[in-house]
């Protein structure tokens, strides 16, 4: 882990970032990182995040990260932020390559991970940046 940001101020939405090197432990850093912020969150902000929220945050991070270490080599982001009755999770990776959901097959062993993502959240997007690319995903409080 290189660095860590803490909630915003009270006047501005939640906002939350870690930023991995690749080192093996980062993707259950990565979903630790995501229950402590949004257990932060529920208590100083007083919003009303449920468990299942928060284990599917978890899981969609753990996901992404995964893909991150999998594929890119490198340093790996993670900001997290309440907006808009929204957490919004964004991973950004060294690799361009733009991820691609597979049709479901349950033969295949492996390889579900944008599957699982684009199952559970409520807003998607993907782009290319000067290096690598930034992937956010919208999870909606009131589920």
């Amino acid at each position: 882990m290189n660095s860590t940001r803490g909630a915003a101020a009270a006047n501005q939405s939640p906002k939350g970032g870690i930023a991995f090197d690749g080192e093996p432990g980062m993707i259950a850093e990565a979903r630790h990182f995501t229950a402590d912020f949004l257990a932060q969150v529920r208590t100083g902000y007083g919003e009303a995040l449920s468990g299942r929220l928060i284990g599917t945050a978890q899981l969609v991070v753990s996901e992404l990260v995964t893909n991150a270490r999998k594929y890119a080599v490198g340093p790996c982001l993670l900001d997290l932020e309440l907006a808009d009755d929204m957490v919004e999770i964004t991973v950004w990776d060294s690799n361009s390559t733009l991820p691609l959901a597979r049709a479901a097959d349950p033969g295949r062993v492996g390889q579900h991970g944008m599957e699982i993502i684009l199952s559970l959240c409520d807003g998607f997007d993907v782009r290319r940046e000067l290096v690598g690319k930034r992937i956010t995903v919208r999870l909606a409080v009131a589920a």
